[in-house]
C-alpha cells in the first residue's frame, strides 16, 4: 500500500482516492501520457483481494497483462525490488487470489522485498506487522525507486517497446 501511496503522490492523485462499492476497493484514476492508470487498494482480506482486482479489471476493460500487482516478498531482503512478468504465486496468498480470479498468471508484478524472519513461526507477525524505526528510514528511497520502476515500465509498454523485467 505504501508503494501505491507513493505512486498516487507522484501522479498527483494522492487526495483523489474514492471508495468504489462495485469492486470493494478504493480507486484513484491518474493520467499518464495518453493512458489512464487505475490505482486500486482492495478493501478485502489479502487472501480474497483477487476478487476486487478482477472486478476492477472487468469494470475498466483491462486484460490480465495490463494489471500490475505490487506485493511484499519474503524471499527478497528489505529494500530489494524486482519486476516479474507472470509466473506462479510463489506461496503469496494475495497473488494466488489474483491469479485465480483473473484466470491468468500473466500479470506483471513488482515484488517488494521485506526479508524473511529467521523463525518460521514469526512469518505471520512479520508480514502483518509494522516496520521498525530503522526499517522506516529505508522506506522513502525504496518507495521512490518502486514508483520509478513501475512508471518506467508502464511508459515503455505504452510506447510499444519491450522493456523486459
Amino acid at each position: 500500500m505504501a508503494v501505491l501511496g507513493q505512486l498516487a503522490r507522484r501522479l498527483g492523485v494522492a487526495e483523489s482516492w474514492a471508495r468504489d462499492q462495485r469492486c470493494t476497493a478504493d480507486l484513484a484514476l491518474a493520467p499518464l501520457g495518453d493512458a489512464q492508470l487505475v490505482l486500486l487498494r482492495p478493501r478485502r482480506l489479502m487472501n480474497a483481494n483477487g476478487r476486487s482486482v478482477a472486478q476492477a479489471a472487468e469494470l475498466f476493460g483491462l486484460t490480465a497483462e495490463e494489471v500490475y500487482l505490487v506485493h511484499d516478498e519474503l524471499d527478497k531482503p528489505l529494500g530489494k525490488l524486482a519486476l516479474k512478468l507472470g509466473g506462479s504465486a510463489r506461496g503469496h496468498n494475495g497473488v494466488r487470489s489474483c491469479i485465480s480470479c483473473l484466470n491468468s498468471s500473466a500479470m506483471p508484478r513488482l515484488r517488494v522485498g521485506i526479508g524473511r524472519p529467521t523463525h518460521p513461526s514469526a512469518v505471520k507477525a512479520h508480514v502483518l506487522g509494522c516496520f521498525s524505526p530503522e526499517e522506516q528510514e529505508l522506506l522513502p528511497p525504496l518507495l521512490d525507486r518502486a514508483a520509478d520502476l513501475l512508471l518506467d515500465h508502464i511508459r515503455a509498454r505504452s510506447q510499444g517497446a519491450s522493456p523486459g523485467p
